[in-house]
């Protein structure tokens, strides 16, 4: 029997029904959530999975890149998140040298993770990155892969440029994928990669694909939360969509608090409080 997108936001998203979406033709609905109100907004939203990014170095916390968030950054985000409650899967990025240093931290640090309560861990890598993922799965902890533009890599690609425009960079793409496949992960983000390799990649895999810059032909999508409702700084890359201007309301209301307080319109006689009304005096009895 076909699950229709209705019912699977209302029981608790899990891995197993990530995976089973692609079979059920049910595109998969993800976003970045870093604290307890955008969590609790995205799942009341029906999204089917949370990624608690390392993309809170830059929207969150001001960073240049990803690379200097911690893994205590991560995890104080994590708890954060859920404190939602969500019914969303919700997966935690491993941030930068957490994981690529050994199998043995790999395990150690996604372990860290899901002991606060992450459902699911996300790296970035490909066959290089085999024996972590491996040792991940096999201690019983999900795994969700990264191919394409991975930003922990971002010297190394020598800016965020697109990946796999080549017929060579597409093959090793798509290879990459089938090993994550074969090694257990439950679905592959796809990331700054031309639509027909997603395409291409994602009628590879038995696994769902979630495309980020990555075309319409992938399985699922995510987006940077801040990013769809304006709340980021700087040039939107070319795949972000926005669909409302929150850093305009915000900066609205705030300077429109400003101009009230500056001008003794706020607060106001009914937002202010007043003191308790004087008990008459009481007379002794017999007096």
């Amino acid at each position: 029997m076909t699950t229709s997108p209705d019912s699977l936001t209302r029981s608790k998203i899990t891995v197993r029904t990530i995976r089973e979406m692609k079979g059920q033709h049910v595109r998969i609905v993800s976003v970045t959530a870093y604290d307890y109100p955008t969590a609790r907004l995205a799942d009341e939203a029906g999204v089917d999975l949370i990624l608690v990014g390392d993309s809170l170095g830059m929207v969150v916390l001001g960073y240049e890149s990803t690379i200097p968030v911690t893994l205590s950054e991560m995890a104080h985000h994590l708890k954060a998140v859920l404190r939602a409650q969500p019914r969303a899967l919700v997966v935690a990025d491993l941030p930068f040298l957490s994981f690529q240093t050994s199998p043995e931290d790999a395990v150690r640090n996604s372990g860290r993770l899901m002991k606060r309560g992450a459902e699911a861990v996300k790296l970035e890598g490909g066959k290089r990155m085999l024996p972590q993922i491996e040792a991940i799965l096999a201690a019983d902890i999900p795994v969700l892969g990264h191919l394409g533009l991975t930003p922990q890599s971002v010297h190394q690609f020598g800016g965020y440029r697109v990946q796999g425009r080549d017929r060579a960079g597409a093959d090793a793409l798509r290879s990459d994928a089938i090993a994550l496949e074969r090694a257990g992960c439950f679905a592959v983000v796809l990331e700054g990669v031309p639509l027909e390799v997603g395409r291409e990649i994602t009628a590879a895999l038995k696994i769902p694909t979630i495309g980020i810059g990555a075309g319409m032909h992938c399985d699922g999508q995510v987006l940077v939360l801040h990013d769809l409702i304006g709340l980021s700084f700087g040039k939107a890359a070319r795949f972000v969509r926005r669909y409302a201007e929150a850093g305009d309301t915000i900066r609205n209301a705030i300077s429109a608090f400003r101009e009230d307080v500056r001008a003794g319109r706020y607060p106001s006689e009914e937002e202010s409080y007043a003191a308790a009304p004087e008990r008459p005096e009481t007379k002794p009895c017999g007096s």
